[in-house]
């Protein structure tokens, strides 16, 4: 098996044509200074003073990395549904003596001087707006992966950060793992040579979501509008108002900003790629069954940085691991390559396949240490997974589905031109894994997406106004992401 990669030629026409209807962007203004810290003493070392919001499911993991840890009290739980806030509630009373108080809305943190920081693991529509209202009113900031539902508004919270000198740590907790920064470390050091390309996976099983005959009711104890928040205000067509909208566009960012940004944040991480792509490409589909959800299960995503390449690949439905991983990354150097088989495991092997080292070690808790460490030092360079690796890894998954969304259909079983060696190879064990699956090719269709070139100083595609429209959305009045800081 040779490491040597050759150079990539991204091939720059438009394979399809997409009409999109622009609609008005209304962006409210932004504060031209920031508030005062919260809390002085908690900024320079005393007890830091933490609002949770959106504790139905990642949140609780908010709530532990804080509640009695890293001399932190959460003081206030925050969620839209207060149907959801009991388990937070008991979890934070048992540990520190007496339960937190309660906001259904969220813009009445924003005011309160006692909050010095605001961990935020709401839905992904809400995360970028909450980031950026939350820096601006002087709080340190911890934001869920992805940091932003679309690209330009990752990069309004980065602005937003160095603007008001805040400290806005990623939620992709990898990067403070002991055995994944070892790995890294390690793909960095030369010892298996010049990493030449990437590749993260996300086979992780994702079952139908079901289908529905008619709307759902909103929950009485839910402040819908406040869900929405800067989405659109449609009515719930899934069973579950929670969790499923990952795989609804107007709120998640399906696969891809789920489970995958981790994974695609440390494939960025081992190229050492520090801006977007020159270019890049995916396809896919929602296959083998027919359910409520929008966002692609099979999906391949191919990033062009020029000599070097990052592949992105989700399978939702059942598969075979792909050299010894499932939910994690490979790395190829120039003379060995890493296997890292989960979030805090890596295993070396030179470019005769024989093992020389394997790392491990990981826990949730090493990121919000850190995060405290770097609010109270007041250095956001402290931070292992600073708002700008966020939002570079972020506007990774948002690149491949646009492209994705910009696609036409075509039979599996048709060739997919104008791929690289790398590409065209993901794309035959994807139509293999398929195949596994009982998916017939001459009968099963699949999004083949625009192949899109970028200008990665300015974040935008180029000669391409439809793909440039998809770098943003439409915000409702009052919730709107400010197009600039």
């Amino acid at each position: 098996m040779s490491f040597f990669m050759d150079r990539r030629e991204f091939v720059k026409d438009s394979v399809v044509g997409a009409a999109i209807a622009a609609a008005g962007l209304d962006f409210s203004k932004v504060e031209t200074q920031a508030k005062e810290p919260a809390n002085a003493q908690g900024a320079s070392g005393e007890q830091l003073r933490v609002a949770v919001v959106g504790v139905n499911g990642r949140g609780m993991s908010h709530v532990g990395g804080f509640a009695g840890k890293n001399n932190c009290v959460v003081t206030t739980i925050c969620d839209c549904d207060e149907s959801v806030i009991g388990n937070a509630m008991k979890t934070i009373e048992k540990v520190q003596g007496k339960a937190p108080k309660f906001e259904k809305d969220f813009r009445k943190l924003l005011d309160d001087k006692s909050i010095d920081v605001v961990s935020i693991a709401t839905p992904n529509h809400w995360h970028s707006l909450m980031a950026i209202w939350a820096l601006q009113a002087g709080k340190d900031v911890y934001v869920e992966k992805p940091v932003s539902h679309n690209v330009s508004e990752g990069r309004r919270v980065v602005e937003a950060a160095r603007k008001y000198n805040r400290v806005c740590q990623s939620g992709t907790q990898s990067r403070s793992n002991p055995g994944m920064r070892q790995s890294i470390e390690y793909a960095h050091s030369g010892k298996i040579g010049e990493i030449m390309m990437t590749r993260g996976l996300c086979y992780k099983p994702r079952g139908s979501i079901g289908k529905v005959a008619a709307d759902k009711p909103i929950p009485s104890t839910m402040d819908f509008d406040l869900w929405c928040g800067p989405a659109p205000m449609n009515p719930v067509h899934r069973n579950k108002i929670h969790y499923d909208w990952h795989w609804i566009w107007d709120y998640g960012n399906g696969d891809l900003g789920n489970q995958g940004i981790h994974e695609m944040d440390k494939a960025r991480w081992a190229l050492k790629a520090m801006e977007l792509p020159k270019g890049v490409f995916s396809m896919g589909g929602r296959l083998g069954y027919e359910d409520d959800g929008q966002t692609p299960n099979t999906q391949i995503c191919s990033f062009d940085y020029g000599e070097k390449a990052l592949i992105f690949e989700v399978r939702g439905l059942p598969t075979k691991d792909f050299m010894g991983t499932k939910v994690g990354n490979i790395f190829y150097g120039t003379n060995g390559y890493i296997v890292c088989p989960s979030y805090a495991t890596g295993i070396v092997f030179d470019k005769d396949n024989k093992e020389v080292a394997r790392f491990s070690g990981g826990g949730d808790n090493h990121h919000f240490e850190n995060f405290c460490k770097a609010v109270r030092a007041r250095k956001p360079e402290m931070l292992n997974g600073d708002i700008l690796e966020g939002h570079l890894s972020s506007a990774l998954c948002h690149l491949g589905n646009i492209s994705y969304r910009l696609g036409k259909e075509q039979m599996l079983s048709e060739k997919v031109a104008g791929l690289d060696e790398k590409a065209t190879e993901a794309v035959g064990r994807m139509a293999a894994h398929l195949a596994d699956n009982k998916l017939d090719a001459s009968k099963t269709k699949v999004t083949i997406g625009r192949k899109l070139v970028m200008d990665p100083k300015t974040e935008t595609f180029i000669n391409d106004a439809v793909a440039n429209l998809m770098l943003t959305r439409p915000y409702r009045k009052g919730y709107e992401v400010p197009a600039k800081i």
